[in-house]
């Protein structure tokens, strides 16, 4: 009957080994990734409202009728920047036996 209790407990422990120690850094990865893809979320708006703006202003005069172009141009670099940003992911899951 003890050999019974010991390999319930080691099972009991090995289980909590493997889901909470794995949990914790599932947490603590999403945690950190949310955190720096808000930041960079927040710091690519800024630029490219930034280069909306200095487009509008430098560029295109308003009496021309192509006020709709630095829109597009913008779009574009967005467009580009997507792209880029999903050539350059290295590790799409977080287990690394995938």
């Amino acid at each position: 009957m003890t050999s019974l209790r010991e390999l319930i407990d080691l099972v009991r422990a090995y289980a909590r080994q493997e889901t909470i120690g794995e949990l914790r850094g599932t947490w603590r990865w999403l945690a950190w990734g949310s955190v720096g893809a808000v930041s960079i979320l927040l710091g690519l708006l800024f630029f490219l409202v930034g280069v909306l703006r200095l487009i509008q202003a430098e560029f295109i005069d308003a009496d021309s009728g192509l006020t709709w172009v630095p829109y597009f141009i913008v779009v574009g670099i967005t467009v580009a920047l997507i792209i880029f940003s999903q050539s350059r992911i290295k590790q799409p899951f977080l287990n690394k036996a995938r």
